[in-house]
């Protein structure tokens, strides 16, 4: 079987409907529950400083660009892993803790780790090094230190203070608990996480790409990742180039980085061990080994200016480095709790890269997820279904695959830069509820969405490897739309479970030309007043 061929089986077969789920564990083997945290045993530990939250930049701000660049030193540095992928806090209940995340994750599992390779850094070591973000210690493991000569060689054309974050991850993490699917979720994980990074670099004035030409053997020789523990492989899935200047133009990348000059390092570290045993689920491992990107000479790329181009981004005091710390994901909504249509607008203009490209900047693809809405309580706006159209150039498909009997009306008080289609009036809370596998919280809160993103299309064109990069898409927009919930003074959520081919039925799609990839929900939340928080360190 072609890998296209099961990329698209594998889909298929971890799709949940209303009389069956995708192939999953059943039952929670608490023994077996994976170490959310990765450690290098044997490694040097260097601490990282705890920055304290600061009022600047405003929200507003740190979307526009428009704030002074922060130097790369040892504090900024700490800085960007804190407000990125750090522990945001802890919390209690009858004795048992456990940690919350800056970057959400699918279950609070977390199976995305963090590798950063830097040239000599006052306060981090005297040699290019390669190393391991610890969010347990806020720390940064030593894996292996490299020639001065390879580094130069790394961020020729580039600012010699450019610096390199590489992303993981380990399925088993997610599969202990979601089965098949897993798969899935690992990378809207990623997506967070990518985002999370973008939205750190940006409040330090900082500009971020993908390298996106290596392939993922170059990765996993450049991170390292050679040694695996048996049921716990960590998948190496992309390399960020970071840089303290906010002119693109800084970041043209001219394939420089040859994983060949690290293939001869002394690594430092051996990775614990996350389970005592394992349940392995051959289509996950399948699907990884289809969908491993090769090495590309050219791959697809946005072209985006990193300025936004509207002025519809709401100007607002709210301190970005706040919304970071302090979201949380909601666990249930309180069906009351309604937002206006100014509010409702904010949000989805946030998520148009076109307009505000901050949190996509390292996305180096044209958008292909747009957002299918549920909306249920939005004062000045027609309760029912509608599209968020994110690019322009699916429209007429959209309209030819959909139902023939949608309106696809733009409403009467609708910014021109949001395409927003009124698709059919109604009460969609039965409906959003019963898709998100009868779950609550999607018709409780304000709106609802599911992330329907072109999948035929695109993965003819660039290849199965793409595959995962529409989940990157998708979790990049679930991030935003978290911190956008906390700016407004409400909650959100990611909703992973929902019933693949019923959402379809829902909008009309008939075929795999478009498919609903993530879900989402927003509205005023039900804190758990039981549960009792702690400090992050």
């Amino acid at each position: 079987m072609s890998d296209l061929k099961n990329t698209f089986q594998y889909h298929d077969n971890s799709k949940h409907s209303y009389y069956s789920f995708a192939p999953g564990p059943g039952f929670m083997d608490w023994d077996s529950q994976p170490d959310p945290f990765r450690k290098y045993e044997g490694a040097d530990n260097i601490s990282l400083e705890q920055i304290v939250q600061t009022d600047r930049p405003f929200f507003s701000e740190t979307l526009r660009a428009s704030h002074e660049i922060s130097k790369m030193n040892f504090s900024s540095l700490s800085q960007l892993f804190y407000d990125s992928l750090a522990i945001s806090a802890w919390k209690s209940y009858q004795g048992t803790k456990w940690a919350l995340r800056v970057n959400p994750s699918s279950g609070n599992l977390h199976p995305t780790e963090s590798y950063l390779i830097s040239g000599p850094l006052e306060g981090l070591a005297n040699s290019p090094t390669i190393s391991h973000y610890s969010p347990l210690k806020h720390s940064l493991e030593i894996r292996a230190n490299f020639s001065d000569k390879v580094w130069e060689k790394m961020v020729k054309g580039l600012p010699g203070d450019t610096i390199f974050m590489g992303l993981s991850s380990i399925y088993w993490r997610e599969s202990w608990k979601y089965g098949l699917r897993a798969f899935r979720y690992c990378h809207h994980d990623l997506g967070h996480a990518l985002a999370a990074i973008n939205l750190s670099c940006a409040c330090l004035g900082w500009r971020s790409t993908l390298v996106d030409y290596l392939s993922i053997k170059d990765l996993a020789i450049i991170l390292g990742l050679g040694q695996v523990n048996k049921g716990e492989i960590e998948v190496p899935d992309c390399l960020m180039a970071i840089v303290p200047n906010k002119d693109r133009s800084m970041l043209k990348l001219n394939k420089q980085i040859i994983s060949e000059d690290f293939l001869s390092l002394n690594w430092q570290g051996n990775p614990n061990i996350l389970s005592s045993h394992h349940i392995e689920w051959p289509g996950i491992d399948e699907v990884s080994k289809s969908t491993e990107k090769p090495f590309t000479e050219n791959h697809p790329s946005t072209g985006f200016e990193l300025a936004p181009s509207t002025e519809l981004l709401k100007d607002d005091l709210f301190p970005m480095r706040k919304a970071i710390h302090q979201r949380r994901s909601a666990v249930s909504m309180d069906r009351r709790t309604t937002i206006n249509r100014d509010t409702f607008y904010q949000f989805l203009i946030k998520t148009i890269p076109q307009a505000n490209p901050i949190p996509f900047q390292s996305l180096t693809w044209e958008p292909q997820v747009h957002l299918g809405l549920f909306v249920h309580r939005v004062e000045g706006l027609t309760g029912g279904l509608y599209l968020l159209l994110r690019n322009k150039i699916h429209l007429e498909e959209l309209r030819e695959k959909f139902k023939q009997d949608f309106l696809w009306e733009k409403p009467e008080v609708c910014p021109s830069e949001i395409d927003l289609y009124l698709l059919k009036r109604g009460d969609y809370r039965n409906i959003s509820k019963s898709v998100s596998c009868g779950q609550d919280i999607a018709a409780d809160g304000c709106f609802s969405l599911g992330m329907i993103s072109a999948f035929e299309q695109p993965l003819g064109k660039y290849g199965s490897w793409f595959y995962p990069r529409l989940f990157w898409e998708c979790g990049a927009i679930g991030q935003i739309l978290y911190l956008q919930a906390e700016v407004s003074g409400i909650r959100s959520t990611g909703i992973g479970c929902f019933f693949d081919d019923p959402v379809h039925e829902v909008f009309g799609i008939k075929d795999i030309s478009f498919q609903s990839l993530y879900h989402f929900t927003v509205g005023g939340p039900i804190e758990d007043t039981r549960l009792t928080s702690l400090p992050p360190y």
